[in-house]
């Protein structure tokens, strides 16, 4: 039914499969050992939204299964799914209008799914995802579900590769992406973008310390420390850390706690918010940013 040439057949044939895949490992499995990938990749290039939007949703459930991962990644989706986020910047514009929201944010998550996998996260990485991602965030509202995936997924990347560290570090206006993820980001948006700089800078404080800086990343920082999730308060004050401009780097991390450095200045940020103090918080930013370089 695939095969055919009538829209409706496909239709159904597309809803069938999902109907079965879903819930199922075991049905996962045999969908794929079927030869049906080939298949939905071929649709993914087709003229239809609706079909488009239906062949990604396949492969999205199907990529869940542990053991469909290597077969769907041989298959060359990985690109496929790439050209897909890539779509609103190509040239011929009449071709994009195709690619809904549904359909990148569901090429994100098949991509995310496929990075759990660590025999498959060198080729995700060596395909320029990072700074297909990036740019695509950088288009984007902040709080949005896509950002928020498209994030998530550079930091499973990030943490399992130098090259797209590098890719990263090397790519004008990436850092500043991730900055205003920090500042404009949903909870868990933020927390992916703070663990994204945390990892860069600790790859090697010296070369990105400065980069990281200058595009202005303290006072979301600051401000990430007081209201982020569990794991961004903790990331927020290791990133601060390292960005101090110490000489003793070694011994001062050591030394001392973050919550020394940040807790007095926070608490009377808080105090200044409930109060509705004007002008005190940035001024206790501004304080805090001060004792931070000293």
């Amino acid at each position: 039914m695939l095969h055919s040439q009538d829209y409706e057949a496909i239709e159904a044939a597309l809803f069938a499969l999902l109907s079965l895949a879903f819930g199922s490992e075991r049905n996962k499995i045999r969908i794929v050992k079927s030869g049906v990938i080939p298949i939905l990749l071929d649709l993914l290039q087709c003229r239809s939204q609706p079909l488009i939007e239906l062949s990604m949703a396949a492969v999205l459930i199907l990529s869940s299964c542990a053991a469909n991962k290597l077969a769907i990644a041989s298959s060359g989706a990985i690109q496929l799914l790439i050209d897909t986020l890539n779509a609103d910047f190509h040239n011929d514009k009449s071709s994009n209008s195709i690619i809904s929201f549904q359909t990148k944010v569901d090429a994100i998550a098949t991509l995310h799914n496929l990075s759990t996998c660590d025999q498959i996260i060198p080729l995700i990485a060596s395909s320029n995802v990072s700074f297909t991602l990036l740019r695509l965030a950088n288009c984007s509202e902040k709080w949005s579900e896509l950002v928020e995936k498209a994030i998530a997924l550079v930091e499973n990347v990030v943490s399992s590769s130098e090259t797209a560290v590098e890719e990263i570090t090397s790519t004008g206006g990436a850092i500043r992406v991730l900055v205003e993820a920090i500042e404009e980001g949903s909870a868990q948006c933020k927390e992916h973008a703070v663990a994204i700089l945390l990892h860069i800078c600790q790859s090697c404080r010296e070369t990105y310390r400065g980069l990281i800086l200058r595009e202005g990343v303290m006072p979301g920082l600051l401000q990430l420390s007081v209201d982020g999730t569990w794991r961004a308060k903790n990331m927020a004050g290791d990133l601060l850390l390292l960005l101090r401009d110490c000489s003793n780097y070694e011994s001062t991390c050591r030394g001392e706690s973050k919550h020394e450095l940040v807790e007095q200045v926070m608490r009377e940020i808080d105090f200044a918010e409930r109060e509705k103090i004007p002008g005190t918080t940035l001024r206790l930013v501004e304080q805090m940013i001060a004792k931070l370089n000293t």
